[in-house]
């Protein structure tokens, strides 16, 4: 925990409630830079405590607070903010989100409310959008910005190749459509409106980290929040709650209910293109787990969004997204609430492998002082999963005590993992080349993995220099 920051909102805290909260808890990090704190002790006043270093972003959250809770929208009150806008307290509201209560009995109920709700935030009067901290207009460049996120920091990195010309027309093309919307569906464009960002507090939902919000077509919000990757809304499900919401909005003012359906359509594909961009970045390149598993969800609506013709006007754009949809990060098997324990072999020469998880920790072994069957030229071609290999190595004698040592390491490890709820362990094993030492050793610990644990771990095997993965789902 950031000593500096806990202190300074501990002060804060102090000067509006007139003593010191007990405690100080960092909460878990979600894909922003800020840093929430939760401050608390018996008997006193909860609250939450915010330390973000941009300063304009605070006070874009700080403004719309105020002026959305004067409109009698559910946002979390503000209690306190610092001189230089660099922390700031405000109201507790608990830890349930909308997106963990989704699967829940209740869940289709909070979402409705959500639903008919956002309308109202939409629409909120009072918003001065001069104000020089908050976001200009969605236009044409900012369309194309998104547009270009999801071209360099996805697309790219999957290793789709295009026409870049051909591409930049088709995005050129699709946000002239995208920008061309009446008054009447104008408003504030909350921009990340999904329900990781609704939080459930005394049987209301209430709305939070709308800081990024600017004036734009209010339907970009809707697509946004009935077609999160996760959320896994069946498309009766979405033609139901975009009834609702356009009923809600056909209260407060009026509109073209059947243009409104057709430039829905246009948003659904293009917040898809934006999200994937943002999984790219904060996944495959800050290696923030939740963002990699929500990968394969928002590729299978995207593959949906093409059956139906979303792209039919693109034809660049159309040829790299159904590149995407039968690639790699299609394929991989999504996350679950199950342990899923990853061995991976590789070469020292390498490095250490990457942990995509975030979680950050696990083992890795040092076979290297095996003896290197590497070393003689019938095995070289060969690897640690070719019987010569494995004969080789078990007939020395020297990889059972080996792996039985590092077995007693690891599989107290896995049930503990078990018993406490966590999601994923690495285990290592790395040797000179990363060809036969390390491949027969992650190998038979994915088996016995497998024999000693049965479903209720997930088992990823990975050979990292040969571009080998196996993966057994949990039961």
């Amino acid at each position: 925990m950031n000593r500096h920051f806990s202190a300074a909102l501990a002060e804060l805290y102090k000067e509006r409630f007139g003593y010191c909260p007990e405690n100080v808890t960092e909460l878990p990090a979600g894909g922003s830079h800020r840093i929430y704190y939760r401050l608390s002790g018996r008997g006193l006043q909860p609250a939450v405590g915010v330390a973000g270093t941009d300063v304009a972003e605070n006070r874009a959250f700080i403004y719309l607070a105020e002026r959305l809770k004067a409109a009698s929208v559910c946002v979390p009150e503000l209690y306190a903010v610092s001189d230089d806008s660099l922390f700031y307290l405000q109201e507790d509201l608990g830890d349930v989100q909308l997106f963990g209560e989704l699967n829940k009995p209740d869940g289709r109920n909070w979402v409705a409310e959500a639903v008919s709700e956002l309308p109202r935030l939409q629409t909120a009067p009072g918003i001065d959008w001069t104000k020089p901290f908050l976001q200009k207009s969605f236009c044409l460049r900012q369309a194309l910005w998104d547009l270009n996120y999801f071209k360099y920091c996805f697309l790219k990195g999957a290793g789709v190749e295009f026409d870049e010309d051909r591409l930049e027309d088709d995005f050129l093309r699709f946000a002239g459509v995208l920008t061309e919307y009446p008054d009447s569906l104008s408003g504030l464009m909350y921009r990340d409106c999904q329900s990781r960002n609704v939080m459930i507090h005394n049987g209301r939902c209430y709305w939070i980290d709308f800081q990024g919000a600017r004036p734009g077509c209010v339907l970009y919000d809707l697509a946004s929040f009935l077609w999160q990757a996760k959320a896994r809304f069946s498309p009766e499900f979405r033609r139901e709650m975009t009834n609702l919401y356009l009923a809600e909005l056909g209260r407060l003012r009026e509109f073209d209910t059947q243009q409104a359906r057709r430039l829905l359509g246009g948003f659904v594909f293009f917040r898809t293109l934006q999200v994937l961009g943002a999984y790219g970045f904060r996944g495959l390149t800050e290696h923030k787990a939740h963002f990699i598993t929500s990968i394969p969800a928002a590729l299978s609506n995207l593959a949906a969004l093409l059956d139906r013709g979303a792209a039919r006007d693109y034809p660049e754009l159309e040829r790299c997204c159904r590149a995407l949809c039968s690639g790699r990060y299609a394929m991989e098997p999504e996350a679950s609430d199950a342990l899923c324990v990853e061995v991976i072999s590789f070469s020292f020469k390498k490095g250490y492998p990457e942990d995509l998880s975030g979680n950050g920790g696990g083992f890795m072994f040092d076979c290297r002082a095996l003896h290197n069957p590497g070393r003689y030229d019938e095995y070289k071609p060969l690897t640690g999963r070719d019987e010569p290999v494995i004969r080789f190595l078990e007939e020395r004698g020297e990889t059972q005590p080996f792996l039985r040592h590092a077995w007693e390491l690891t599989d107290p490890a896995v049930e503990r993992y078990l018993n406490r709820g966590f999601t994923h362990l690495q285990i290592g094993f790395g040797c000179t080349g990363g060809r036969h030492r390390s491949v027969y050793s992650a190998e038979r610990t994915a088996a016995h993995l497998r024999e000693k644990f049965g479903g209720k771990v997930a088992v990823r095997l990975v050979h990292r220099e040969h571009g080998i993965e196996e993966f057994f789902p949990a039961d």
